[in-house]
């Protein structure tokens, strides 16, 4: 070890600072400031935990500065580093795609729930982003048949680029609005993680909020205008039987379910995720099972 890099804090010593600097701009500091160090190291976490003492260089240490310095400033962790954890997936994320969040394995969770016992399906993933729900699928049921769709090109390239990573070959992803990339054709079940904030919302003035792309978060003055369009639009593309799942906002549960009710969906339901908080409601295409 040089003279130099004896003198720079050890690694436990670098995540107390960060997590006391964050303490005030992050509602996980320690969690940001290990996940930023681990990135700057490429290591794993644990890694961090073995060797508190060890002291990185000091390349590292002012890369380690400077991220610490963006997080502070509000950008999210998963922009920085450019990936995301999404049911057990490392996810390549970017400024054109919203980072997945914990609670939207919900909607995963159901569909898989609601497709038991059946093979050979055809899947279709609404405003499909990073490809998050599409691969948690695809990757879940090698048989089924996945395609997701979204508005930006930047979008579906990032999620194309995560199939290849992940080596998932039953997804294909288009670019268009909703349902235009697959006009004629019909599925066996549809999924969206769609935009759902009211524009007046007050969480879109939290600092990270504003790196995320707007197009992917609000939708209109009450939050439902992509809801509305996507339920209405889904009959035609659902075969008799299928399953429509959307995940949505806590207090746009009932809101929801009237739509659904209004489309003719059947046997309309809630789940809720790990907080319990109203998440994702879901119905069936009126006819015989698809």
């Amino acid at each position: 070890m040089s003279a130099i890099n004896a003198l720079l804090p050890c690694i436990s010593a670098l995540l107390a600072e960060a997590s006391d600097d964050l303490a005030t701009h992050s509602e996980s500091p320690r969690l940001d400031a290990e996940l930023l160090l681990a990135f700057v190291l490429q290591v794993p976490r644990s890694y961090l935990f073995a060797h508190p003492e060890e002291r990185p260089g000091r390349e590292a240490f002012a890369i380690y500065r400077d991220l610490v310095g963006r997080r502070k400033s509000g950008e999210p962790v998963a922009y920085i580093t450019g990936h995301r954890e999404f049911w057990s997936m490392d996810l390549i994320v970017n400024r054109h795609t919203l980072i997945p969040r914990p609670d939207t394995e919900t909607l995963v969770l159901k569909a898989l729930e609601l497709m038991q016992n059946r093979t050979d399906l055809d899947v279709l993933d609404l405003g499909t982003g990073s490809g998050a729900v599409a691969l948690a699928l695809a990757r879940e049921r090698a048989g089924d048949n996945v395609v997701g769709t979204d508005t930006s090109a930047e979008a579906v390239g990032v999620a194309r680029y995560n199939a290849e990573r992940l080596g998932v070959g039953n997804v294909e992803f288009l670019h268009g609005d909703w349902f235009a990339p697959v006009t004629g054709r019909c599925f066996d079940m549809i999924v969206s993680n769609p935009p759902y904030v009211a524009e007046s919302d007050p969480h879109l003035a939290r600092p990270e909020i504003r790196y995320e792309p707007c197009g992917a978060l609000v939708a209109g003055k009450d939050g439902l205008d992509s809801l509305s369009h996507i339920v209405e639009s889904a009959p035609a593309h659902l075969r008799p039987g299928g399953w429509i799942l959307v995940e949505h906002g806590e207090r746009q549960r009932e809101s929801v379910r009237e739509l659904l009710a209004t489309a003719d969906f059947g046997r309309v339901e809630t789940a809720k995720d790990l907080a319990g908080r109203a998440r994702v409601t879901f119905g069936q295409a009126r006819g015989r099972r698809a």
